[in-house]
Parts: C-alpha cells; sequence; structure tokens
C-alpha cells in the first residue's frame, strides 16, 4: 500500500514538473498577443525573475488548473504594453475584454491554494457555467448584464443549446455574459426561483440587468440563435419594457 501511495504521488509530481517546465517564456509583444489571442482565457505572470515573490506558487498553481493556457513573462516591453508596472499575475478575458491583475506587491500572504481560487473565479468564458465560485466573478465584471441560459444538464437539447448560445456570445461582447444555468441542481434553485422558474420548465433563457437589477424571460418558443439574437437586441434598444414571467 506504501509502494503504491509513493508512486501515486511520484507520478504526479512529475506531470506537475512537467507542465511547469513546459510553460512558454513569451518574449516579446508579438509573443504575449498570440498567446492571448489564442483562448478565451489565458494566465500570464508578470515576475523579474525567478527569486520573485509569489512566483513558486506561481508554478504549483499553473499546474492545477488544466486546461487553462499559462504563461511566463519577464520583458519589459511586454509589461509597458499591458500596463504592469510590478510583479503581477494577469488573466486575460475574450468575453468581456478584461485584464485582471493581481498585483503580487499588494498581497501579504500568498499561497498556491489562494492563486488556484484566483484563476478559477475569474475564468469567465464566452459562455460560463454559473456556481459558487464563478457566481463571484461574474458579478465582479464590469458587464452586469447576463443572458442566462437555463437548462438540466444530461437533457437532449444541453449540448446542442450550449453550443449554439456560445457561438452567439462573441457578438455581444462587452453587452453581455453568457451563463449557462444548470437546473438540475439544488444548489441553483434560488436562481430558477429568480425568474420563476423550476426545474420542469427548462430550457429557457432570460437576461439580467445587475444595474436595475430587472429580469426578463424569452416568451415560449424555439430556442434559437435568430430568436436569442432579437431578444438581447431588444433589450439594448430599450424595448423589453416588462419583466417576463411563465405562467
Amino acid at each position: 500500500m506504501l509502494c503504491i501511495l509513493f508512486l501515486s504521488l511520484l507520478t504526479a509530481s512529475v506531470i506537475a514538473d512537467e507542465k511547469v517546465s513546459s510553460l512558454p517564456r513569451l518574449s516579446d509583444v508579438e509573443a504575449a498577443e498570440a498567446f492571448i489571442e489564442a483562448a478565451e482565457v489565458v494566465v500570464i505572470g508578470f515576475f523579474q525573475g525567478e527569486d520573485s515573490f509569489g512566483y513558486k506558487e506561481f508554478l504549483t498553481s499553473a499546474s492545477e488548473v488544466s486546461p487553462l493556457p499559462v504563461a511566463l513573462c519577464m520583458e519589459k516591453e511586454v509589461w509597458a504594453k499591458y500596463s504592469v508596472t510590478s510583479d503581477t499575475i494577469s488573466i486575460f478575458r475574450k468575453a468581456d475584454l478584461h485584464q485582471e491583475n493581481l498585483e503580487l506587491s499588494r498581497a501579504k500572504k500568498l499561497e498556491s491554494d489562494g492563486l488556484t481560487r484566483f484563476f478559477q473565479i475569474n475564468e469567465l468564458r464566452y459562455i460560463t457555467e454559473y456556481n459558487p465560485v464563478t457566481a463571484v466573478g461574474l458579478f465582479n465584471s464590469e458587464v452586469k448584464t447576463h443572458l442566462l441560459l437555463f437548462i438540466n444538464r444530461g437533457s437532449t437539447d444541453f449540448a446542442v443549446l450550449k453550443e449554439r448560445l456560445g457561438a452567439l456570445a462573441p457578438e455581444y461582447t462587452g453587452q453581455f455574459l453568457f451563463v449557462l444555468v444548470n437546473g438540475g441542481l439544488k444548489s441553483n434553485d434560488r436562481s430558477l426561483g429568480y425568474f420563476g422558474l423550476k426545474s420542469r420548465d427548462l430550457p429557457k433563457v432570460g437576461i439580467y440587468d445587475g444595474n436595475l437589477d430587472r429580469k426578463w424571460l424569452l416568451p415560449p418558443g424555439e430556442i434559437s440563435t435568430e430568436r436569442v439574437r432579437e431578444f438581447c437586441q431588444s433589450f439594448l434598444n430599450g424595448t423589453l419594457q416588462t419583466d417576463v414571467f411563465v405562467e
């Protein structure tokens, strides 16, 4: 038993070391731009050197957040491009065109577990699944309007609707955050109830305006790309005048 445990720990350590050793080193602005453009969410650790405060913790966390792309950068030319002036860990998101910075000089204490949570909180994608961790990042984003897909995971149309709305989301970058709410989870009952919904009513699509604390539901019918697009445009045009609930 001890031998098996030792081999398991050794294997985990080797996998972690392999990911750390394979982290891209961004040597110029062109490389950084290409890295950021290649994925919906990426992380870059801007460090003066390997002895910088938080460097080791960053490497440990990088091994735990697969498949989130992570890179290192020590080139000051790149720092200037992204307004970094001291050792900083930055998360770049396409969903709301945001750069979330953790300036390490402001951190009194830094642990790898805390960094991992920082990554998970801020990992907002074109369509982000709602849970207690991502909720923090969603509500902290400067984009306060959410397009929500309420659907039961495992339903026959789950994959199709998730893909359909995920493909639509880039059209509304900076205007909406697209959020998936799994109606099959008891922990999401409150979110459904806020819209007057129960799990049996799903799938449904809604809009939540965090600035006004108001919500609307897409009227009954097919959840097609065009209908959802029209729903979003109606909100942006100011023609959604009243809250809509299912009967």
